[in-house]
């Protein structure tokens, strides 16, 4: 039983682009993960190089301030003791005035957190920012003197920017002026790395986008070429099988029209001069009954004989038609009365030999293997010129074996082949074993050396005991109701 629904039966066309298509749409499937996941890491990997790169310049950039700062107060902060307020006071002095670009600026913080320098931050000075925390919860003050009493180091975190007065990520660089317990930086707004950051992952995007554009162009005209290519296939499929349907139906018109044909001839030369015969007999009869003649009897009984003849022939007819012997006996008897037929209608002689098959071959076989042999027999009526014939029919472990052999002029020389196809005739035979997967070889060593026609039917035709049995019983039944 199908799963799917007589509407969803697909065509052989549509099989055949299913099959292409499929595989390829997963491969293609494939491929723009792969190409993405690896594009996207690739890129992801650039973008952090790049951002690190940048920050890194920054850092560099925020080290170098605080340097050149620490260089511009270095006699007044190192000639001075701890305690002097006036080299405090022109320190916080120049600090305060460098400032740099819209946003650049020095910061001093005591280790207390109190503020002592923020030039751009004025109402911050005096303030004691120990504790502070920007929006995403990071510590400033804490940490940046941490970092300072350790030595020196970075710190990022959210800070307002002056110029616009909106918080952005900044980051400082500070350093510790030991004597006097301050803690000095400058730090650095790096929006502009984040935007530039922010700029590259959008081209990283938008660089994918237009590769899944891509592979999509491609598969899409790699589907249209299948469909096309799919076109293409059935219509020249399509056409050949008409060729071959065409050619096989006027072999079926030709098959009919030859045993048509036969039938007819043997009516006409057979059974139609039988009958004009037995009324030319019985007209004599009729008129030498009106005048009392004695010889009226006589064309009588030759009447009645011709009547048994023509019987006879209409048996015959009926017999190569359809023998009811392989019906009721099976395939070996079927074959013997057909050889036997054949010795006595030609004079010749027939050699048969068979195993006890009775019912073990299916119909089918039965039927083709019969066939072969009335088909290969006419030939060698016809055309062999053969004064005897054999044969044979045995089985073995791949299955039923027919053999028949003529001691005629042979086959011409182009149709001396093991899978003939020239004659009609020979043709039907090897269509006929062919669809039962069985072969026939037809040997003809040259010409006055006869002819060897082999047909083999595979085990898979052979019917076990019990369906035998029942067969033969199905068989012997309509006969006793006959009876």
């Amino acid at each position: 039983m199908s799963i799917l629904p007589h509407s969803l039966t697909l065509s052989y066309a549509q099989k055949l682009v299913f099959l292409a298509a499929v595989p390829l749409v997963l491969a293609v499937s494939l491929m723009a993960v792969l190409v993405t996941n690896q594009s996207r890491a690739l890129a992801e990997r650039e973008i952090q190089a790049l951002e690190q790169e940048l920050l890194e310049a920054k850092k560099a950039e925020l080290r170098n301030y605080v340097t050149l700062a620490r260089n511009s107060f270095f006699w007044t902060y190192g000639n001075r003791a701890p305690d002097d307020q006036d080299a405090k006071n022109r320190v916080t002095q120049i600090l305060s005035a460098m400032i740099y670009g819209d946003d650049g600026f020095y910061f001093v913080y005591d280790y207390d957190g109190q503020v002592i320098v923020s030039p751009r931050q004025t109402h911050l000075i005096g303030q004691n920012l120990t504790g502070l925390s920007d929006s995403a919860g990071t510590d400033i003050t804490n940490t940046l003197i941490d970092v300072a009493r350790s030595g020196a180091g970075y710190h990022t975190f959210l800070w307002t920017k002056p110029s616009t007065g909106e918080e952005a990520q900044m980051v400082a660089y500070v350093t510790a002026l030991g004597s006097w317990q301050w803690v000095m930086g400058t730090g650095v707004f790096i929006d502009d790395v984040l935007d530039t950051v922010a700029a590259a992952r959008a081209d990283m995007e938008a660089r994918i986008d237009r590769t899944f554009l891509q592979i999509g162009g491609i598969s899409f005209l790699a589907l249209l070429l299948v469909f096309l290519s799919g076109v293409f296939i059935t219509i020249r499929e399509q056409r050949r099988a008409d060729v071959k349907l065409k050619a096989l139906t006027q072999r079926v018109f030709d098959t009919q029209e030859e045993e048509r044909g036969r039938v007819a001839r043997e009516l006409h030369d057979g059974i139609s001069q039988i009958l004009v015969s037995v009324r030319y007999t019985l007209e004599i009869a009729r008129r030498r009954l009106a005048k009392g003649d004695a010889r009226a009897s006589g064309n009588i009984d030759m009447g009645i004989d011709a009547l048994g003849g023509a019987i006879q022939e209409v048996r015959r007819i009926s017999r190569d038609l359809r023998p009811g012997v392989l019906d009721d006996l099976g395939l070996g008897p079927a074959l013997k009365a057909l050889a036997e037929d054949f010795g006595q209608r030609n004079n010749m002689s027939v050699e048969f030999k068979s195993v006890v098959f009775r019912n073990l071959l299916d119909e089918d076989s039965k039927i083709a293997l019969f066939r072969v042999a009335q088909e290969a027999l006419t030939n060698i009526e016809r055309h062999s010129g053969a004064t005897h014939v054999s044969l044979s029919l045995s089985g073995s472990r791949r299955g039923a074996e027919m053999r028949i052999a003529d001691n005629g002029r042979g086959l011409p020389a182009p149709d001396r082949t093991s899978n003939p196809r020239a004659g009609l005739g020979l043709r039907n035979m090897s269509e006929r074993i062919e669809k039962l997967n069985g072969t026939l070889n037809v040997i003809s060593p040259g010409e006055n050396n006869g002819t060897v026609i082999q047909a083999r039917v595979p085990l898979s035709h052979m019917l076990a005991p019990q369906e035998a049995q029942a067969l033969e019983r199905d068989a012997v039944e309509p006969r006793k109701g006959a009876a």
